[in-house]
């Protein structure tokens, strides 16, 4: 089968389609024939070197997923062969078959295209699981999630609408402001030319919760953003890693601060979060109250353009894999 791998770190050129066998479903798993599949930030470290594999993983990029189950290993019962479906993995999904644990895996939503469900998995579960299940946002809370005009925060914006929260978020240009705004966002920032603090503060607003994937470079900001009794949840660092906190400030606003991962989590809990986003947001999909932001797609064959893409940061939403 075709699968692209970077065996050696580097730029888009070093990513490689390659052929390797398709694997077989261990027990507990099932084997899906990919349609698509989602092209995450995350890859793009993992192609620098950046963010290796879990152990045991494989060297095969991509993080979610949608296709055809082909077959079921020992002991699966709840998931059949043909059953159109979406996963969250821990790698694999650049190629034509994946096997997956099966709490990983989702029949697919309602309200859209197969192609278009492998942009949902890694965002929609990013967000329940960090603004939902860890940061604890609740009707009428204010939410403010950098990077909105991502993936993530194009889901993360739609899901705090329709949970009725404010939400506010930090953008690089006034298209993606634009867009967000159609989405639903009550206040976009442009953090090229603004200091979100400041204009949080303008329209009296403080955050409950925020959703950060800068890191050190904004931890100080964020703290002075967040409401009393705020959380700040962290689940990027492309600000840096290191930064001063002042735990006065955080001790005055009662807040906290968490930073939390997803991938490599084990099965048990990434089962449990697939399964209690299905409930909440895939009725969402399906009544079309939350859609999938699909920026572009492009062949498997051209994940060097994919990656790009995401690189250069000119997208909004997500950036797809299609395979014949």
């Amino acid at each position: 089968m075709r699968a692209v791998t970077a065996p050696t770190p580097g730029g888009v050129d070093a990513l490689r389609v390659v052929d390797r066998p398709i694997p077989e479903p261990a027990p507990g798993e099932v084997l899906i024939r990919v349609t698509a599949a989602g092209v995450n930030r995350a890859d793009l470290l993992q192609r620098q070197g950046h963010y290796d594999p879990p152990p045991g993983a494989t060297d095969v990029l991509g993080l979610e997923c949608a296709g055809d189950i082909v077959a079921v290993g020992d002991g699966v019962t709840d998931l059949q062969p043909g059953e159109h479906v979406c996963a969250l993995l821990s790698g694999g999904g650049y190629a034509e078959y994946v096997a997956v644990p099966a709490g990983q895996v989702a029949i697919a939503p309602g309200g859209v295209t197969l192609t278009e469900s492998a942009g949902l998995m890694e965002v929609a579960a990013t967000v329940w699981s960090n603004v939902f299940m860890i940061g604890r946002l609740q009707h009428g809370e204010t939410l403010l999630v950098h990077g909105g005009g991502s993936g993530i925060g194009t889901m993360a914006i739609q899901l705090g609408k329709a949970f009725g929260a404010t939400v506010v978020v930090t953008v690089g240009s006034e298209e993606k402001a634009a867009f967000c705004r159609e989405l639903g966002a009550d206040l976009t920032i442009n953090y090229r030319e603004q200091d979100f603090v400041e204009e949080m503060a303008k329209a009296d607003l403080r955050a409950d919760v925020i959703l950060d994937i800068i890191g050190g470079k904004y931890l100080a900001s964020n703290v002075a953003a967040l409401a009393t009794a705020g959380r700040l949840v962290v689940i990027g660092m492309q600000g840096g890693v290191k930064a001063e906190l002042n735990l006065g400030a955080l001790l005055a606003k009662r807040a906290a601060v968490m930073a939390t991962s997803l991938r490599a989590r084990p099965v048990s809990e990434k089962s449990a979060i697939v399964s209690a986003m299905v409930a909440q947001v895939w009725p969402l999909v399906t009544d079309g109250t939350v859609r999938p932001i699909i920026h572009a797609t492009y062949p498997l064959e051209d994940v060097q353009k994919a990656h790009q893409e995401l690189e250069d940061s000119s997208h909004v939403g997500k950036v797809l894999l299609t395979l014949a």
